[in-house]
């Protein structure tokens, strides 16, 4: 489980829970990718995994309960789109955790200078 101080990331930690969760599948991910290129039906989206279209479905479920694809109606079908909102604030959480992660480093770093010169004395 991946805790982290609410202090100095400003998301709420239950909507970056239910995104990652989302992207942590594969198939899932293909998904997206594919939907970021374009509307597909999820008859269409089936036909590239190896699995029911039922399972696609679910998967597909699953993106649009994380506002990572959403869904409208074209006749019979559904066809899915990526939100593309909902990718850049992921990945704006992520670029977040990146700058803490190196401003951490980069202190660590100033420590072992500090000690380096202070047993050089």
């Amino acid at each position: 489980m991946l805790t982290y101080n609410l202090m100095v990331v400003d998301h709420a930690p239950d909507r970056a829970d239910v995104v990652f969760r989302a992207l942590a599948d594969p198939t899932r991910r293909d998904i997206v990718r594919r939907a970021m290129r374009g509307d597909h039906s999820v008859t269409a989206l089936s036909a590239h995994y190896p699995m029911s279209f039922a399972a696609v479905q679910k998967h597909v479920a699953v993106l649009e309960q994380a506002r990572l694809v959403t869904k409208r109606k074209r006749g019979r079908e559904q066809l899915v789109r990526a939100n593309i909102d909902a990718i850049r604030a992921a990945q704006a959480l992520l670029d977040r955790f990146e700058e803490i992660w190196l401003d951490r480093m980069d202190r660590f770093g100033e420590v072992l200078a500090e000690t380096n010169e202070g047993g050089t004395s």
